[in-house]
């Protein structure tokens, strides 16, 4: 993900009009967490828990499916939970259950879909983050099907974050993957097909263009792609899985605790940067994914 935040601080990032979430300091929001849970490997609810819970917010999971391990695993099992969570938030409803920020992640069936819309329709109020979590590098995840991927689409009108790496933005936009060397105008088109498919704000994630930087880059829908932020980070020599759910995790986390946008994306990236330092000290790392317990204080720092 990232090494060192080049020209990046947080007095530098200008967060004007930035604000999604305006937070009491004495309460403590409650964020649905609607993501897979995978009993090893450092990803999904195994992340947004600790991660979220970090910055200050009351985590309430709804488990999408159960796996043994993550999908870079050669064996892994999975169960899809579809079936259970309709009653699962019935029960929810039942106990007047309030959220303020709604939090998807990975799908395990396109039906799942109609459940994150009725949390939208049950909880108008909340925050809608949308993390599409489909593909990286090009390639689609092992339990994806086409039919899951254009269900996915559906969540992008309407989603106050939408957090993308360009494999999905480009699935999302029906485009061709064109890799992470992408000029300004090919960042613009993509951002805007986002912005245009109803996304009030896009994080764009994973730009690289062989230099020595990896960049993301923050849009919201009133100024377009042409009033886009970049913020740019040192590339690492080596890649860990599960950043992509940690840098989603913080950033919310950080929108909650009543940051900027584009402050918050450089929160989660500062946060998964000293993350992957931590974790490069750890057995098997490349595979197990993102070690980032000692730096759950960090961040609690960061956003207060």
């Amino acid at each position: 993900m990232t090494d060192a935040t080049a020209g990046a601080s947080r007095a530098s990032i200008d967060t004007s009009g930035d604000v999604l979430y305006d937070r009491d300091p004495r309460y403590i929001p409650r964020v649905a967490a609607v993501h897979d849970m995978c009993g090893y490997g450092k990803c999904s609810l195994t992340a947004a828990i600790p991660i979220l819970s970090a910055a200050g917010c009351d985590v309430c999971p709804v488990p999408t499916a159960l796996f043994s391990a993550h999908t870079k695993y050669d064996v892994f099992t999975f169960h899809d939970t579809t079936g259970i969570l309709p009653g699962y938030l019935d029960a929810w409803r039942a106990e007047h259950v309030d959220l303020d920020g709604v939090y998807s992640g990975f799908l395990g069936s396109p039906e799942q879909v109609s459940i994150i819309r009725r949390l939208y329709r049950e909880y108008p109020r909340a925050l809608r983050f949308v993390d599409p979590v489909m593909g990286d590098g090009g390639e689609l995840y092992p339990t994806y099907t086409p039919e899951l991927c254009e269900a996915m689409r559906a969540l992008v009108d309407g989603a106050d974050v939408l957090m993308p790496n360009l494999t999905e933005a480009s699935i999302l936009a029906g485009r061709d993957y064109e890799g992470g060397d992408l000029d300004d105008t090919a960042v613009d088109a993509l951002l805007e097909a986002l912005l245009e498919m109803g996304a009030r704000n896009v994080v764009l994630k994973g730009i690289d263009r062989g230099d020595g930087l990896i960049r993301n880059y923050v849009a919201d829908a009133s100024a377009g792609a042409s009033g886009k932020r970049e913020l740019a980070h040192d590339k690492l020599s080596y890649m860990i899985q599960g950043t992509g759910d940690a840098f989603a995790s913080a950033l919310c986390g950080a929108v909650m605790a009543g940051r900027g946008l584009a402050e918050s994306a450089h929160i989660a990236g500062e946060f998964v940067r000293h993350a992957m330092a931590n974790t490069r000290n750890q057995p098997r790392f490349e595979e197990r994914g993102l070690s980032f317990e000692l730096n759950l204080a960090e961040l609690t720092a960061l956003v207060g």
